[in-house]
């Protein structure tokens, strides 16, 4: 029986690295796929991972229908056997709605790949969609850090090198750099008490090398 599958972590936990390798455990047996993204940091209809594979894909934009693409192949005599989904996080509930019935209706296999939460600590709406409806629900083993070493469980983002958790939900941008000049958008994972304190790596090296305040009063 085919099943819809989600597959979840912070930033820097491995998604599009396991969807490039899921895609190519699949087709090494011979199945067909289709491989879906949408805002990735190599650009439109790119899959690619930070450790520096990419895969062309299929951009998904927000009027974007699964269920007609994937109907119209067939019916023109082309095989699908599954479906990677990069990037779900963004896709619409609509379009999570569309994934859950290509799985029920047509017996494809959908993997879907995607962070929960935006900068904000919200879900994101794919992804709340995706909780709501996958038949199996995966947290990535393989755990991002904080820059305090523990766990790292939020995304923040940083605009000039400032933490801030208000402005639009969908923007481009990757992990900074360590010993970088800070990008004018950027992300960084941190733990819950540190995101909660607005205190990034960079902010915390600063604090560290600020001057020991007089002992005077």
């Amino acid at each position: 029986m085919a099943e819809l599958h989600f597959f979840t972590g912070t930033m820097d936990s491995g998604k599009s690295t396991l969807a490039l390798q899921t895609n190519h455990n699949h087709a090494a047996r011979a199945r067909v796929g289709r491989l879906f993204t949408t805002h990735d940091r190599a650009g439109q209809a790119k899959l690619s991972s930070r450790l520096g594979l990419t895969h062309d894909a299929l951009e998904v934009a927000r009027d974007f229908d699964f269920w007609r693409y994937v109907v119209d192949s067939l019916t023109q005599g082309g095989r699908i056997d599954y479906l990677v989904c990069d990037e779900a996080q963004f896709y619409t509930r609509v379009q999570i709605d569309q994934l859950a019935k290509i799985v029920d209706e047509l017996q494809i296999d959908v993997f879907a790949f995607g962070i929960l939460t935006d900068f904000r600590t919200e879900l994101f709406e794919g992804s709340a969609r995706l909780v709501e409806l996958a038949d199996r629900m995966n947290v990535l083993q393989v755990e991002a850090l904080c820059w305090c070493g523990k766990r790292a469980t939020h995304n923040a983002r940083t605009e000039n090198g400032v933490m801030v958790v208000e402005g639009e939900v969908i923007v481009v941008g990757d992990v900074e750099a360590i010993d970088q000049p800070p990008a004018d958008v950027a992300y960084e994972v941190l733990c819950r008490q540190h995101h909660r304190r607005r205190l990034t790596a960079a902010r915390a090296k600063a604090v560290s090398l600020a001057p020991e305040p007089l002992p005077f009063g």
